[in-house]
């Protein structure tokens, strides 16, 4: 919609356009006050979400700072929580363990510390809904979302750098996880970058060409490796 408010005019045009749907043959008309409280709730409970969020991370901060033993009893307090305070400012991505892709993070639901001291949140992904919810282990498959490249920004992704990269098949598209083998630089302008990127796809060692609008770059370069575990793309997350 924009900037259109849901006032009572576009209210009734959703209404009038539900109604006069093949699907709703025989079914009663729907009101344009029907209309709003369905968006009024909606709203409400984005809200719920971004609360959730914010209450979870802040959670995971303090956890992960903190020492968790075999049955989930903290065994050291530092100064926890330090961070916590930037939380609501930052993003996340998860790795799926249904088609192992990365995907945005829309809110963090729940939360439990399992016996082996790891700590798994509860996942809503951004455009799908309850039904593909899932608990992701926080150290495996959680992290801050990766940026998309800008075509100005080429010269910031060097050899060797872990990035996120746009993976198109006849049959599927996913976001995986890649290492820069070299950079083929070419001279362009600003808003246009003509450079090839030679990337090694971390699940099954395979090598591509790509250009610049397929890659998402790390906020930090970490340490750790991802794990190689091959994709499913058969099994999406609409199941």
């Amino acid at each position: 919609m924009g900037e259109k408010s849901v006032d009572q005019n576009f209210c009734k045009s959703v209404a009038i356009s539900f109604s006069s749907s093949s699907r709703r043959a025989g079914k009663a008309s729907l009101t344009w006050e029907q209309v709003r409280h369905w968006f009024q709730n909606k709203l409400k409970e984005s809200e719920t979400n971004v609360a959730s969020t914010t209450s979870s991370m802040n959670l995971y901060i303090d956890l992960s700072e903190a020492s968790v033993l075999r049955n989930g009893q903290k065994s050291s307090s530092n100064a926890k929580g330090k961070r916590a305070e930037d939380i609501s400012e930052l993003t996340f991505e998860a790795r799926s363990s249904k088609d192992v892709a990365w995907h945005d993070v829309a809110s963090f639901l729940n939360y439990r510390v399992l016996s082996t001291g790891e700590l798994e949140v509860r996942i809503r992904y951004a455009g799908f809904g309850k039904e593909q919810d899932e608990w992701i282990n926080v150290k495996e498959g959680v992290r801050e979302r990766s940026i998309p490249l800008e075509p100005s920004e080429c010269h910031k992704v060097n050899d060797g750098d872990l990035i996120l990269c746009f993976l198109e098949k006849d049959d599927y598209a996913l976001y995986v996880d890649a290492r820069v083998v070299r950079v083929l630089r070419r001279l362009h302008g600003p808003t246009d970058c003509r450079c090839i990127f030679i990337v090694r796809y971390v699940h099954d060692k395979t090598e591509e060409g790509v250009s610049w609008n397929r890659l998402c770059c790390r906020p930090t370069q970490e340490e750790h490796v991802p794990e190689e575990i091959p994709l499913n793309p058969l099994e999406d997350l609409w199941g």
